[in-house]
């Protein structure tokens, strides 16, 4: 076997069911479960709809590329949301969901020749596809620590300067996982600068765009930045999903859009890779991108619940209201997040995710150490219960004058 996967981390949930393993929950108390990204809004019918009346494209087998129909929807989305103009022949693909697309992106980017540009940068905390990625491309992993001190950005200063001619690949999200932190122009026009000197491709993970708070005010997308400053699409790969967007993350959807050169060879990748998308799912996709109606629905009822619940928790928890997506990246009393998480899940039957299961030890310290991720990702009434619970247990920690 590939002795590369021995190299391969637990997972934060397998770490999260060894960390409960043991552990009976309060029974006199409702499960709810806060711990994964995992949208719990209804799909929206016209989407299921559309998957049942595409199955007749079961009798074929789909192209890697997606078809005409898929692909422009893609391209009118991204004129509407980040208002550029995609080609939509060369310039976008549609991928079984962002996670498969990201890992597979690594696998095509990664020049791991034996002098080779051989480091992928990822925040930290971050999303841990992209260290898997990047050790099973034969790269090394750096981890740049999103601190509160430093607004969560990613401070490009702490990368050593005999680092950057070894760096193929460069992870960012925005929003954030956990954090909800959404990257400025400012923080674009560094990246850019950084990656047009050195020569590294970007791959920007935006699978949170949709979930922000305030209608007509969204977040400054990487396509939208890029255009702003006259650069166009050079190294830049924007990955996107419909699963948060269009509550579908079993529909496994996607897409990618950038830099046509980049493109054409991580289609070539996906050609051998076998990842052609059902034409079944593709019509449902088709129409998902085509509709905002249910996404602007989507962020209502998120934003109610971040309304709710903030409130209730500001005063025993330490968090900043994110920029965007669903998640609460919060300090617990006692600074010790598996205790936290396990003694909540014990007490109250709620389940977070500690935040050092997020991140790595680097620079001298893990910078999720400390936090819990909170998904509200349930339904309002749940998150409300959620957050009293959640309440009552920090408080019990919390020492009183």
């Amino acid at each position: 076997m590939n002795p590369r996967l021995e190299q391969l981390h637990p997972y934060p949930f397998q770490k999260l069911r060894e960390l409960f393993a043991g552990v009976t929950p309060n029974p006199g108390l409702s499960p709810i479960n806060l711990s994964i990204g995992e949208p719990r809004h209804p799909t929206p019918q016209f989407i299921k709809d559309a998957l049942i009346a595409g199955l007749g494209g079961l009798a074929n087998y789909p192209i890697t590329q997606g078809s005409d129909a898929l692909r422009q929807s893609i391209a009118d989305w991204a004129a509407r949301r980040y208002g550029v103009q995609l080609d939509p022949a060369t310039e976008v693909l549609p991928v079984n969901g962002s996670r498969e697309a990201l890992f597979a992106f690594a696998q095509a980017a990664v020049d791991s020749s034996r002098h080779g540009r051989r480091t992928v940068v990822s925040p930290n905390p971050f999303y841990q596809i992209y260290e898997g990625a990047a050790l099973l491309a034969g790269a090394r992993p750096f981890f740049l620590n999103t601190l509160p001190e430093n607004g969560f950005r990613m401070d490009w200063s702490r990368v050593p300067e005999d680092l950057w001619e070894t760096i193929s690949l460069v992870y960012v999200c925005s929003p954030g996982n956990p954090t909800g932190k959404v990257m400025s122009l400012a923080d674009w026009t560094e990246l850019f600068a950084l990656s047009d000197r050195h020569g590294f491709v970007i791959a920007a993970d935006e699978c949170y765009s949709e979930i922000y708070f305030v209608e007509g005010a969204p977040p400054l997308g990487a396509l939208t930045a890029s255009q702003q400053l006259g650069r166009g699409l050079r190294n830049l790969i924007v990955f996107n999903s419909l699963s948060k967007r269009s509550n579908v993350p079993g529909l496994r959807s996607g897409m990618v859009a950038g830099d046509a050169g980049v493109m054409k060879k991580f289609l070539l990748y996906r050609t051998y890779h076998g990842s052609a998308m059902s034409p079944a799912v593709q019509a449902a996709s088709v129409a998902a991108w085509n509709d905002e109606a249910h996404v602007i629905e989507n962020r209502r009822q998120y934003a109610e619940k971040f309304a709710a619940v903030m409130p209730m928790l500001k005063d025993v928890l330490q968090f900043d209201a994110p920029d965007a997506a669903f998640y609460l990246w919060a300090r617990v009393p006692g600074g010790d997040d598996a205790a936290f998480a396990r003694g909540l899940y014990e007490k109250q039957h709620v389940t977070v995710l500690p935040g050092s299961y997020l991140a790595r030890d680097a620079a001298g310290v893990n910078p999720g150490k400390g936090f819990v991720r909170i998904a509200l990702v349930d339904g309002l009434e749940a998150c409300i219960e959620a957050a009293q619970r959640i309440a009552t247990h920090a408080s019990a920690l919390t020492p009183h004058a």
